[in-house]
């Protein structure tokens, strides 16, 4: 049995292939048969280009629907597919080529030049844009009926990569039996109906847009309205023609600052999704009192794509994340690995065929962050009732998460304290209404310190839009305890208002 994810996907495809799969919003509508043709073209140039089963295709675009189809050729192809955030700024994508060693490299035209230097032995091409040699120019006249790679479930499918506590990031390897395994669980408990029609309006180099909105599509043989970014107006024009949405809380609290956003839009949509950061009780409420309908909550990571849910039919309260997927187990332990009580705190680990295969090339990393019998630490704080339902109380790791996405501070930490002027910082989230969390930073002057804006604007250089700092905040010396270690939950306390008058 061929266990390629693209031949699950296939599988379940509508019989008649001229059904809508990808509505543009400029004009073009992409069919089932264009899915499987244009995926079949670009598999075939894959293997033209010499790409073998297991080599990776590193992909930097923005979101469209040929990148779409480049991520289905991707695992058509048996090709190991790496999307990176296009905020990511040379420097760390210098990093990833590198690490991955990737034999395609696919980069947005304005970049083409510089990534051209950093790829070594790799192809670099771009994707779509005519005129430039890309990929889709490279694939025309190819035959689109290209075989499906045979591949068994503990293949690699995709490396995302996440940033590290130390500073360096680490590529999550995830099969294409992981990402089946979640997909099918999530397509059953959210109830999935044929008419469905997903209003699509995050990014795909991300788990969230990528493996939890496409693959669950992609299984329901359905179409999607594909926004290339989340604008609130025109998620309230296209509402009336979608029956779901996923989100981040950041979009949910820019639709209920629109006047625009009513009941009336909201009456016939399905299901509201949130997750890839907390959603705030206040949103939750007032999204019921504005529509009627109650957002329905899950928890995720990279490592595990979805690992619990709210209920489709039952109660989904706020603050909760909800019960563990049908093929995922969770448990709540202390620092020793013993199991806790029903409603104790303590950090939430996880089992279950949607639990990554390690990180790449960092076998000793991967060793640490897995219990010995199999259990991987999730380094969430969390507590379970006794019917089983799951809230995320905090953070026993050093992490930010920002509109949506992840920040780990160190990576931060270590370009500012490079800086001339800087003895030493720290970086901690603090509660933003639009972004759940905003990236702060904490600096201790040595001799002549740069200015706020000098330090932010250095820092957007290296680094990606959403790990700059939206503040950065000067004290005479960091909070320590008895061990010498800075106290960030101390920082957090002193500046919490901190954007409270922030819209």
């Amino acid at each position: 049995m061929n266990e390629n994810l693209f031949a699950l996907f296939q599988s379940r495809f509508p019989a008649d292939r001229s059904a809508p799969f990808l509505d543009a919003l400029d004009g073009r509508v992409f069919s089932y048969a264009d899915l499987e043709n244009r995926s079949g073209r670009l598999s075939r140039l894959l293997g033209a280009l010499g790409v073998r089963v297991g080599d990776r295709v590193l992909v930097q675009v923005e979101k469209s629907p040929a990148a779409v189809m480049l991520y289905l050729a991707c695992l058509r192809h048996g090709a190991v597919f790496v999307p990176l955030n296009t905020a990511y700024t040379a420097r760390e994508v210098a990093f990833f080529i590198t690490d991955a060693e990737p034999a395609v490299v696919v980069s947005d035209p304005a970049r083409l030049e510089e990534t051209a230097e950093l790829a070594g032995t790799a192809h670099v091409m771009t994707l779509d844009v005519a005129g430039q040699g890309t990929l889709v120019e490279g694939a025309e006249g190819l035959d689109g009926d290209a075989p499906v790679a045979e591949l068994a479930a503990n293949d690699l499918a995709c490396i995302l990569y996440t940033s590290g506590t130390t500073g360096r990031s680490k590529g999550a390897m995830t099969s294409h039996g992981n990402l089946a395994a979640n997909a099918l669980d999530l397509h059953r408990i959210w109830g999935f109906e044929p008419a469905d029609v997903l209003l699509h309006a995050l990014p795909i180099f991300h788990a969230h847009g990528l493996f939890v909105a496409l693959n669950t599509t992609l299984l329901n043989g359905s179409g999607m309205l594909f926004l290339p970014r989340f604008e609130a107006a025109e998620v309230v024009r296209l509402l009336p023609r979608a029956t779901l949405m996923m989100g981040v809380p950041t979009f949910y609290t820019r639709l209920l600052a629109n006047p625009d956003f009513t009941a009336e839009l909201c009456h016939h949509m399905r299901l509201f999704i949130s997750g890839s950061a907390p959603l705030l009780e206040e949103t939750f409420h007032a999204f019921e009192a504005r529509t009627g309908q109650r957002i329905l909550e899950r928890y995720g990571m990279t490592e595990a794509g979805m690992i619990t849910s709210n209920p489709l039919v039952g109660e989904r309260l706020a603050g909760s994340v909800g019960f563990a997927l049908p093929q995922t187990e969770v448990r709540v332990v202390d620092e020793d690995g013993r199991l806790l009580g029903a409603d104790q705190t303590g950090v939430l680990e996880i089992t279950g065929a949607n639990v990554f295969q390690g990180y790449w090339r960092l076998p000793e990393k991967t060793a640490e962050e897995f219990r010995p019998d199999g259990w991987f630490i999730t380094g969430d704080l969390a507590c379970q009732d006794s019917e089983g339902r799951v809230t995320i109380v905090g953070r026993a790791k050093d992490l930010v998460i920002s509109g949506g996405f992840n920040v780990y501070p160190k990576e931060i930490e270590l370009l500012l304290d490079d800086l001339d002027g800087v003895a030493e910082s720290a970086v901690i989230g603090l509660q933003h209404t639009d972004f759940g969390e905003a990236v702060t930073a904490v600096v201790v002057a040595d001799g002549e310190l740069p200015t706020e804006a000098e330090i932010i604007a250095g820092l957007k250089a290296e680094l990606a839009a959403y790990k700059v700092p939206k503040r950065v905040l000067f004290i005479p010396e960091l909070p320590r305890n008895a061990m010498g270690k800075v106290e960030k939950n101390r920082l957090r306390e002193s500046y919490s208002g901190l954007y409270e008058d922030v819209k």
